[in-house]
């Protein structure tokens, strides 16, 4: 026996590329012609399957597990004693010819298989030196239809290696609406010979091995029963259910609450008229969920402990965790200080719903100050002129202090005193520590940090940072005390631990708009402890 391999086959003629839902002249948007669902509901579990490109993704080698069907061609070598290759071509008997050896049945052989069931056909005629090697090049083209639900129903070419997903993302996806992820049919001769659940292939990676043939038929049955999913949740989406209903448990496992989740609300219809409840998150694993019903997953216990931390002059830890009732002197009486070291009387407290509110008063402000800019009116062009110069300078002054972050100071002593109140979640406790320095900033020559005297006043330690700026307003300078408290003042004494901060003047022959922008130069002092040029 002898032959030549023959080169000559030809393999289906089927487009290999997708459009990627490019229209063509002409065409109309498949989306367009379908009526829309109720707006504002998130989408189904399982609708970014669709959303990649896939379909134009195919695999270079065939599935070992693929079974061989007619127009399969098999590359076929024998040598030794009898030397033969060709390409033969699998007939609609399911059967390949060998010179000399007859049909050999391949039908619905696994491409892994078909090697030994060839060689060992090849052996009981030819017994002696002979070696044989079968190799499956192409697998036959195959005309799916897609049908149901899906966006672009019809029929479409692809190989019967590819994978029910890939015809239909070819059909465009299942339609988000209306069409079923869970129940997916493959029909052959109009008997249904597999049935797919994706939910099955997204959760547990399962999808049913099946070579698909010429003709078969994948149909997207009607969407089952849905429930809608929102709140705190790995997945808020709309989830079908396989079933009519469904226990809670069985949601859990798909929406995958956050380990914050305290309460779920279940609201619906049932047969006898609307439907509502509101329970702890360990109840609703036993609750049965029906068709419609819109489930949220809240967080709704309030936190029965705080989190507070201890800054400053003291010894041990920084963080606490105390109970929502504790007030400041539960929380002292805990804290260990050095007499020598920390200024005990002077503690304060930083507290982040202060500083929030703080710097909501100072934004409105500053929309105030520009909105007196811009609508400012001007009676000449030269006024206009000024008034844009002005607007330009305010606008800068607006976007620094809009930079600036508020402390939100809370005086708490006063004379030594310390008020017992209650304290809030995340406060920061400040123990001063003890410092014979004043420090002077501002609108001085020279800030810096200068040692307490006795003897000194308020005009010595500005005199010692070098005086006055020309911008200086030295009729009201705000002195910070170590406990927080602040004082404006244009003379007298300071104690150990003052911040001196010398506020500016504006000059209200050119800024029309004085009194506001004074206004958010105090604020800024206040909140921050900063002076605002």
């Amino acid at each position: 026996m002898s032959g030549q391999a023959n080169t000559s086959s030809t393999t289906g003629t089927f487009a290999q590329q997708n459009r990627q839902g490019m229209l063509l002249p002409g065409e109309s948007d498949v989306r367009k012609l379908l009526p829309q669902s109720e707006s504002g509901l998130p989408p189904p579990y399982g609708a970014n399957l669709f959303a990649g490109g896939y379909e134009t993704e195919r695999s270079d080698g065939l599935n070992d597990n693929y079974l061989i069907a007619p127009g399969d061609k098999l590359n076929i070598w024998i040598w030794g004693a009898v030397n033969f290759s060709n390409v033969v071509t699998v007939d609609n008997q399911g059967n390949i010819f060998i010179p000399d050896v007859g049909p050999i049945n391949v039908k619905n052989v696994a491409a892994s298989k078909v090697n030994n069931l060839v060689t060992s056909h090849i052996s009981e005629v030819f017994t002696n030196n002979v070696n044989v090697y079968v190799n499956l090049l192409t697998a036959t083209p195959v005309s799916v239809y897609v049908t149901g639900p899906v966006i672009r129903p019809g029929q479409y070419a692809g190989q019967s290696s590819d994978s029910v997903l890939y015809f239909l993302k070819r059909a465009g996806g299942i339609d988000s609406d209306r069409g079923s992820y869970r129940h997916i049919k493959v029909l052959r001769q109009n008997r249904v010979i597999q049935q797919i659940d994706l939910y099955e292939f997204m959760q547990q990676g399962k999808m049913p091995k099946l070579s698909l043939k010429d003709q078969d038929v994948i149909l997207v049955e009607p969407q089952g029963p849905m429930i809608n999913v929102a709140g705190k949740v790995r997945n808020p989406f709309r989830f079908e259910l396989k079933n009519s209903t469904a226990l809670g448990s069985e949601l859990i496992d798909y929406a995958l609450p956050l380990a914050k989740v305290s309460h779920v609300g279940v609201i619906g219809d049932r047969a006898s008229g609307p439907f509502s409840v509101y329970m702890p998150y360990k109840d609703f694993d036993r609750i049965q969920l029906s068709d419609g019903d819109k489930v949220l997953f809240n967080d709704d216990m309030h936190a029965q402990v705080y989190d507070v931390q201890v800054m400053g002059s003291y010894r041990g830890p920084s963080y606490f965790t105390v109970r929502k009732e504790t007030r400041l002197h539960d929380l002292l009486n805990h804290i260990p200080i050095d007499p020598n070291m920390a200024d005990y009387g002077s503690i304060y407290i930083m507290r982040k719903s202060v500083a929030a509110r703080q710097k909501e008063m100072l934004e409105d402000s500053l929309n105030r100050l520009e909105r007196s800019v811009f609508t400012a009116p001007a009676s000449s062009d030269g006024e206009a002129s000024i008034r844009t110069k002005e607007a330009e300078l305010v606008m800068r002054f607006v976007e620094k202090a809009r930079k600036i972050q508020p402390l939100g100071k809370v005086v708490v002593s006063d004379k030594g005193v310390i008020a017992n109140i209650l304290l809030e979640q995340g406060d920061q406790i400040v123990i001063p520590n003890k410092t014979d320095l004043i420090q002077v900033g501002g609108e001085v020559m020279m800030p810096q940090a200068v040692v307490y005297n006795k003897n000194a006043s308020l005009e010595d330690y500005v005199a010692w940072a070098g005086g006055y700026t020309d911008r200086a307003n030295d009729k009201r300078i705000a002195v910070v005390h170590a406990n927080g408290l602040m004082e404006f003042k244009d003379g007298g004494d300071v104690m150990p631990g003052d911040q001196i901060l010398v506020m500016p003047k504006v000059d209200s022959k050119m800024m029309q708009s004085i009194k506001d922008i004074t206004q958010v130069i105090y604020q800024v002092a206040v909140a921050a402890n900063v002076v605002l040029n």
